[in-house]
């Protein structure tokens, strides 16, 4: 191993040997904490994963603990968002102004240091908070598509979010979950997307959760040395994938929820074969392998489906019986995720708003979308006019396209709704959490922009293949 103390940076030279079953000191299956794992899994899977019918639909209950509060409290939730990016611009300004010198600070705030760009962008949104939350200013910017879904919708779910799923979250990761779901995953994880099995959890807390939570995972496990960089670009732009929820509210403003399982599975199809396709080219195969931390990779294993599952819990078992206790991981996971709060939503209300502007008040997509017309035309796909520029304007946020074809037929329909979901990378939020949140990587706004435009080229024919295949049987 290499380290680099002036970057504080480590690399691996070599790979662990590869082991089996009897190669590894497997932990004692103690009761206790063999209790404490299964109770802390069982906690996360129930809060994540269990579906429950609430309102009419099938839901999980963090989807009903987020739109409950939201819902209920709008009022108290718009006071601690406001509170938070206010909070967030202005500790980033002290530390960056202790950090060159200009103020002598007895506290630590190095966590919220930043780059001058990313200090900037929480300023402005600190600045922005007051005008959303008291809606100043002209009444074209508190639109539907506009500033009101940027506030009233977006900034408050992702505030909501992050603190009360990371305190389930840290639950579930700090007392053995993620050592289980990670080795289980193993054997797929690895040679389909060349990174680590834990990056399994990662990605199954963004499909039944939210990207906000698998972002959270993903640095937690990053701050520890369990990813290097480019593991860290790859489930970033890769597996942050929108919510199975969401999925089922593209379906049904489309009016298609009737063939929400057919959606999600396209969806899922596309997800998988982008990231097997973009793990191996650039911009994601050129960032280097280099861990923030003291590395901690995941030792290469083999053996039968018996000793993947005796490994598993042994892994579990063992991290159970050294973490915290339920309440020290809860509390701690609250509070990381406050703090991350306090980073992220600033960029995100600042960058997101002017997306969302640029794309209902000017014709960029329109114009950037013509050019696409022949294409969609050529692949014999309905109003391509009204499609091609759906195809684009996804990049500011994944929910305008689906506003765009809710009158156009219907194959053009399921097109665009699983195109939209599939392409991950939106600027309205994902684009600048992401940024923010990983700018030791790091993630730039050009490689964001490149890796839309490469899923996008992707997604198109696989799309349109899967929309003729379906008309075909009947489907659509």
């Amino acid at each position: 191993m290499s380290t680099d103390t002036q970057d504080r940076t480590w690399s691996i030279d070599d790979a662990p040997p590869t082991r089996g079953i009897d190669e590894i000191d497997l932990n004692d299956f103690e009761t206790g904490p063999i209790l404490k794992f299964v109770v802390a899994f069982a906690i996360g899977a129930v809060f994540f994963l269990v579906p429950v019918p609430w309102q009419g639909e099938v839901t999980v209950p963090f989807d009903i603990v987020v739109s409950t509060i939201t819902a209920t409290f709008p009022d108290a939730v718009g006071l601690y968002a406001l509170a938070v990016i206010v909070a967030g611009g202005a500790l980033t300004t002290a530390a960056e102004l202790d950090a060159r010198g200009v103020l002598s600070l007895d506290i630590d705030l190095s966590y919220f240091e930043s780059s001058t760009a990313f200090w900037a962008l929480r300023v402005l949104g600190a600045l922005l908070a007051p005008v959303m939350f008291l809606r100043l200013g002209p009444a074209w910017l508190y639109t539907s598509s506009t500033g009101e879904f940027m506030w009233g919708t977006l900034i408050y779910s992702v505030g909501v979010i992050i603190p009360i799923g990371a305190v389930f979250i840290t639950v579930f990761v700090e007392l053995g979950g993620l050592e289980f779901v990670g080795t289980l995953a193993r054997p797929v994880m690895n040679p389909l997307f060349k990174f680590p099995g834990r990056a399994a959890l990662d990605s199954l807390a963004s499909w039944v959760g939210s990207y906000s939570v698998g972002l959270y995972v993903t640095r937690n496990v990053f701050d520890r040395g369990g990813y290097d960089k480019r593991e860290v670009f790859i489930i970033s732009t890769c597996f942050s994938t929108v919510s199975i929820g969401f999925v089922g509210v593209v379906a049904a403003t489309l009016d298609m929820l009737a063939l929400f399982p057919v959606i999600f599975v396209a969806y899922f199809v596309c997800v998988v074969v982008c990231a097997v396709i973009l793990v191996r080219i650039p911009p994601i195969s050129r960032v280097p392998k280099e861990y923030i931390a003291e590395p901690d990779p995941e030792v290469p294993f083999v053996g039968s489906t018996r000793d993947y599952l005796r490994f598993a819990l042994s892994e579990a078992v063992g991290k159970a019986r050294d973490g915290e206790t339920f309440t020290g991981a809860a509390w701690r996971g609250f509070v990381d995720g406050l703090k991350l709060t306090s980073l992220i939503l600033g960029t995100i209300l600042t960058v997101g708003l002017a997306a969302v502007l640029l794309s209902a008040y000017t014709p960029t997509f329109e114009l950037l979308g013509a050019p696409l017309v022949p294409v969609i035309e050529l692949l014999r796909l309905p109003d391509a006019e009204t499609v091609a520029p759906a195809t684009i304007v996804g990049i500011t946020e994944m929910y305008v396209p689906v506003l765009l074809v809710e009158e156009t037929a219907r194959m053009a329909r399921f097109f665009v709704a699983v195109l939209a979901v599939s392409q991950l990378i939106f600027f309205s939020s994902v684009g600048p959490m992401t940024m923010d949140m990983f700018s030791d990587v790091p993630v730039r706004f050009r490689d964001l922009v490149l890796l839309f435009v490469m899923r996008t080229v992707i997604l198109v024919p696989l799309v349109a293949g899967m929309t003729h295949l379906l008309n075909a049987l009947g489907v659509l």
